[in-house]
């Protein structure tokens, strides 16, 4: 109906293109102002005329339409009120013909999207600031493969550094390989920490990680079979907090797979007299921006090197549409420096790539009347993310056995419930919003949460079982009995499942899912309560049925694409 709208306006309005008008086109809060509303400023200057005067020209010009009741004209805005039977019939007709498919184009047809997200270091703890980049990276995936794209998941594992370097020093004076194979990860936290503090009261630490890490470079044996088995012992881990958040990965090609990819770069980089020789580094000058680095005086690379090298490989891999990077936002130096080296290349694939940063995590103090504290892995300042998504199941667990003793699957619910409220809290706010972690705010099930969505989408299956209907006769749907107030709005909110799904990845954005799940199950609640669902009337019944059907698949995908379980008993 919306698209309806977009083409009368154009006829009438031809300076305007229909992606623009859709754009402009705007829901009023508020019912009695109209379903749809078109603001007429922007035509203001182009006409010479005041939008007030627009606004009525236009409306007259349009003048009867069959699936608009009345126009409106209230200062510069053109409200329209739509036919509401009308309008419930195109919105819910395909979702009861598409079923849980509606909204979700799994044909990959539009071509390849690579996704780089998550990327933790080896031989660190995966702590709660990686969950940002991991679950936003998921949920970027999954909205970009419901619109039709082939998307590639990778984890750019960060298996390179000195700070390898730094824990075989550390290995060798600190630990053994009895502590490491027993403690596991935790081990290599502790000596990691414990290098920095020593490395405070003795500098030639560092300089001994740095040979470290150049041996690893020339391949030594010795330093490459102790990274080797960090890296085992990582992945390890990584693997069960990847099975807890359903996450998966194509790729776990990290730095360290493009060792022998580099020197092709770097020739290439000198032969288009890109290269410049500073103080014995080989840089890149830029404009309005520090100069890219390439290599370091002692000819070691960077990790800008890896990108450009990295880049190009998946290019020729994959030929992708976009490359997205899911990064902090500290970050944003480093990605505009080496997508415009990739341009100076004279690549036009630059401008497919895209770095969506996110804000950083802090910790909340102990102590309220404290500022909250930065991760610091070298301070070991960290909640383990496994801790975490452990104590959210555990907290779950236990409201389970206080409200409903009897639930079927109570460990599964838990899972789901439990890690689902950790996602969408990290997610409900725009992503770039720096967050403070809280155990009691990411552990609170009450408001606009995940838990609450999900309880919706529980309530709305519960009312399909009683109903015993399993499939729904379009042919047999009175739509006019669906035309109240409550209804009206609900059938609104499910209507704009695709234009959310648009709006997030345009603007790379998961939290317009969240918000829009919230909106979604809020309009059903305010629809339950305002109107008996399992009545006598069978007409009304199947009626109401039918957008109770259409809210329950709605709600299950919404959440799908953020990444989170749709249970359907709580």
């Amino acid at each position: 109906m919306k698209n309806k709208l977009v083409e009368i306006l154009n006829k009438n309005i031809p300076s305007l293109d229909k992606q623009t008008i859709d754009d402009l086109i705007e829901v009023p809060l508020n019912s009695s102002m109209g379903d749809y509303a078109f603001p007429c400023f922007k035509l203001a200057k182009e006409l010479k005329k005041s939008p007030v005067v627009i606004a009525k020209e236009i409306a007259e010009k349009i003048g009867t339409v069959d699936f608009i009741e009345k126009t409106e004209c209230v200062n510069a805005y053109i409200n329209f009120f739509v036919n509401k039977e009308q309008f419930v019939k195109q919105t819910i007709v395909p979702m009861i013909q598409q079923g849980e498919k509606y909204g979700i184009d799994k044909s990959k047809s539009k071509g390849n999207i690579i996704i780089d997200f998550s990327s933790p270091n080896i031989a660190k703890p995966f702590h709660i600031g990686h969950l940002r980049s991991t679950v936003i990276g998921n949920s970027l995936y999954r909205i970009f493969e419901a619109l039709g794209y082939n998307c590639i998941s990778i984890n750019h594992l960060g298996d390179w550094g000195t700070q390898f370097g730094k824990l075989i020093v550390a290995y060798k004076n600190y630990s053994s390989k009895e502590a490491v194979e027993q403690k596991g990860i935790q081990e290599l936290l502790r000596i990691y920490v414990m290098f920095h503090e020593e490395a405070e009261k003795d500098s030639t630490l560092e300089q001994q990680a740095r040979d470290y890490f150049t041996k690893m470079e020339q391949g030594d044996e010795e330093a490459l079979e102790l990274w080797k088995w960090f890296k085992q012992i990582s992945l390890k881990e990584f693997e069960y907090v990847y099975n807890l958040l359903d996450v998966e990965f194509d790729s776990f090609n990290g730095e360290a797979f493009y060792n022998d990819k580099m020197a092709p770069v770097i020739k290439e980089l000198e032969d288009k007299n890109l290269i410049k020789v500073s103080d014995g580094a080989k840089i890149v000058e830029l404009e309005n921006m520090p100069p890219c680095l390439i290599t370091k005086r002692d000819g070691s690379t960077l990790y800008a090197t890896r990108d450009i090298t990295a880049a190009k490989y998946r290019k020729q891999t994959y030929d992708f549409k976009k490359c997205i990077y899911v990064t902090a936002l500290q970050q944003n130096l480093h990605f505009k420096q080496w997508f415009e080296v990739i341009k100076k290349m004279g690549y036009e694939w630059y401008k497919d790539l895209v770095h969506v940063p996110f804000g950083m995590v802090s910790i909340e103090a102990e102590d309220k009347s404290k500022p909250a504290q930065a991760i610091a892995t070298r301070k070991g300042n960290v909640i383990l993310l496994q801790d975490l998504l452990n104590q959210a199941i555990q907290k779950t667990k236990e409201i389970i056995e206080e409200k409903n003793p009897n639930l079927e699957d109570k460990d599964t619910v838990a899972m789901q419930v439990g890690i689902g409220a950790i996602i969408f809290d990290d997610m409900y706010n725009t992503i770039i919003k720096d967050i403070e972690f809280s155990w009691s705010k990411a552990l609170n099930f009450d408001g606009e949460t995940g838990p609450y969505v999900q309880y919706t989408h529980a309530r709305a299956c519960s009312v399909l079982r009683k109903s015993n209907i399993e499939e729904y006769d379009i042919s047999l749907i009175d739509f006019d009995l669906i035309t109240d107030e409550a209804s009206i709005t609900l059938v609104k909110q499910i209507g704009n499942f695709k234009s959310a799904i648009n709006d997030a990845a345009n603007k790379y954005e998961p939290s317009i899912i969240a918000r829009y799940a919230v909106n979604v199950a809020q309009a059903f609640n305010k629809f339950y309560h305002d109107n008996a669902i399992l009545v006598d009337d069978q007409k009304l019944k199947y009626a109401r049925l039918s957008l109770v059907y259409c809210t329950t698949n709605i709600l299950k995908n919404t959440l799908y694409l953020l990444g989170i379980g749709a249970p359907i008993k709580m």
